[in-house]
């Protein structure tokens, strides 16, 4: 099996050199402690705990699977080890508030740990990411008294936490939703129902699991205007804290996946099971998403984690593997040349090189983006932080889950009938990384959002403030050499803007319009907003071989990658222009009887 490795010196450079983390902590709110000294030691440590502890335990994950039955969810061998390694590091309470016992670091800092740890084992790391995002949840609309019976045994880690959305019948549309909430004479709440797709649901590794379930009071008006937020906890916890009862939380059984199966995905069953209700009635979406945002954020994190590990692994083949002749001998003394130096394989490699490390910066500058709106004390940068984040979110998880299924099928390809067997651990990377297109809100919806809920909504308000950052780098003094490449990212740039207003004005004749260009629209923003930090990331490269810096190899490198996406990703931008301009008509003019006879 092949043995993954934090890229440390890719993280130091999109941290420090591209998005200059260290003067971003410094200008934050809160975030005095985070120096670079102390941000550098973190990621180390997370670096040592990815390759030591959880990477060992991926393969075994993949193979052995979650057990169930009627009283336990028994995770693969070594998970709760690790995870009880994972506590007593203080790893859950990193970016908590320190007055429900976190560290105060900043979020961003977590959503760097978290790219490590989703390299290293995908499956394993969702349980403490799904009880980070129930915390910071509770934390934010329940109440006092509700947040001190919780939050401070999650923020330990002692108990873990869920987000309970989905049910058979309704799938993504949370309107048509039925589970129950009945008021007590106490002030509790009596919840029953079944939800499906409940990642991390059961497990044996905490000692509780605090469930954030939406569901509906009796008044409740119909459609999600009519939903409310409840914490559910699996065993009851007392006023003082102390774990009473069993809770009317049961886990019917546990799904068969095409990957991730290290992870208990669960059909959750509440039986008058006692909850509390969070935040004002019927508005329970509004404290979810919280939650499902930053979830968003987090499965492109996900996404471009397996584009690195895969290509890692793809990498270290290539570079190994002896396979016929280049046309161009590497090794002239030998009967074959590592198949590194065929161009092909350099395609498949470049084309993973360049999205994992394009992608890293997105996702991390999304969670700057993160922070200044949830810590900033000034009202405008807030704002602009929540109006950036929001056209951003869809871009980040739709396109950075597409590109990593071409990623990791790559990885695949790249060694041949051995990619195919599941001993290299190629094939686990791409079953693993399918679910992020699914996960959160499918693509498709999410390219609806960005489109339609976000972008012609606004009447092409909310591409602005990104669209002039872009912009104002194109018009602003760059080195020379990169001249090419900033001309093709502002021709880029134009032509997005020019779909958008093609895009408003057909909507308005043919509302089918939107639907049918909603994912080419989607990919078109992705390889833009791609190409913007490659050319950040191009221009720090190439400034720093000007200064004659030691590090020639890797910044060459850097140039190299961007020049192959410039040159042979960027294109693809002309194609999903065509396809989007064609309309809907050849969508929609087939009869539903016709498509299969």
């Amino acid at each position: 099996m092949p043995e993954y490795k934090a890229p440390l010196r890719d993280l130091q450079f999109a941290l420090n050199e591209v998005l200059d983390f260290d003067q971003h902590y410094q200008n934050l709110p809160g975030a005095e402690t985070a120096t670079s000294d102390v941000v550098a030691a973190i990621v180390q440590e997370a670096a040592k705990f990815s390759e030591q502890v959880i990477a060992p335990l991926n393969a075994v994950g993949d193979l052995e699977g979650c057990q169930w039955s009627e009283e336990q969810v028994i995770t693969p061998p070594g998970f709760k080890e690790a995870y009880a390694q994972f506590v007593e590091g203080g790893w859950p309470g990193l970016s908590l508030d320190p007055e429900i016992g976190g560290q105060g670091l900043p979020p961003s800092l977590t959503n760097v740990v978290f790219e490590l740890f989703n390299s290293a084992n995908h499956a394993w790391a969702m349980y403490p990411s799904l009880a980070y995002g129930a915390t910071n949840t509770i934390n934010a609309h329940a109440s006092e008294e509700l947040r001190q019976r919780f939050v401070l045994k999650m923020a330990e880690g002692r108990w873990s936490g869920t987000m309970c959305l989905t049910e058979a019948h309704a799938g993504t549309d949370l309107g048509l939703m039925r589970t129950k909430a009945e008021p007590l004479d106490d002030g509790s709440y009596a919840i029953s129902g079944s939800k499906i797709f409940i990642s991390a649901g059961e497990h044996d590794m905490s000692d509780n699991i605090i469930h954030i379930v939406l569901a509906r009071l009796p008044d409740a008006p119909e459609g999600v205007g009519g939903i409310s937020l409840f914490i559910v906890p699996k065993i009851w916890v007392n006023e003082d804290g102390s774990l009473g009862e069993p809770n009317g939380v049961s886990c019917g059984s546990i799904e068969n996946k095409m990957g991730i199966h290290g992870n208990a995905t669960c059909v959750m069953n509440f039986d008058e099971a006692r909850g509390f209700l969070v935040g004002e009635p019927h508005r329970g979406m509004n404290c979810m998403f919280t939650f499902v945002n930053k979830a968003r954020l987090g499965v492109a994190q996900q996404a471009q984690a397996h584009i690195e590990a895969s290509f890692q692994f793809a990498l270290d083949y290539a570079k190994e593997r002896l396979q016929m002749r280049a046309p161009v001998r590497a090794l002239p003394d030998k009967p074959a040349d590592p198949i590194i130096v065929h161009p092909d394989v350099r395609r498949m490699l470049l084309t993973q090189k360049a999205f994992s490390e394009g992608s890293r910066l997105l996702n991390y500058y999304c969670a700057q983006l993160v922070d200044l709106a949830d810590a900033s004390q000034d009202q405008d940068e807030r704002l602009r932080a929540e109006a950036e984040l929001a056209l951003l979110t869809p871009i980040a998880k739709g396109f950075v889950s597409e590109i990593s299924l071409e990623a990791t099928s790559l990885g695949v390809q790249v060694l041949g009938g051995h990619g195919f067997i599941s001993q290299w651990g190629l094939e686990q990377e791409y079953r693993d990384t399918r679910i992020t297109t699914i996960y959160e809100g499918t693509n498709g919806i999410q390219a609806l959002d960005l489109l339609g809920r976000k972008i012609l909504a606004s009447g092409g308000e909310a591409i602005k403030p990104f669209a002039h950052q872009i912009q104002s780098f194109v018009d602003s003094e760059q080195p020379a050499s990169l001249a090419p490449w900033i001309k093709l990212l502002g021709e880029n740039l134009r032509l997005w803007l020019q779909l958008t207003q093609e895009l408003g004005e057909r909507a308005m004749k043919d509302p089918n319009h939107v639907g049918a260009a909603a994912y080419d629209y989607l990919m078109i923003a992705g390889y833009t907003t791609l190409a913007y930090f490659w050319a950040r990331g191009a221009a720090v490269a190439a400034m720093e071989l000007e200064k004659g810096n030691d590090d020639k190899e890797f910044y060459q490198a850097k140039l190299a990658t961007a020049q192959f996406y410039f040159e042979r990703i960027l294109p693809r931008n002309q194609s999903l222009a065509a396809t989007i301009r064609s309309g809907a008509d050849n969508l929609m003019q087939l009869p539903e009887e016709s498509f299969a006879f």
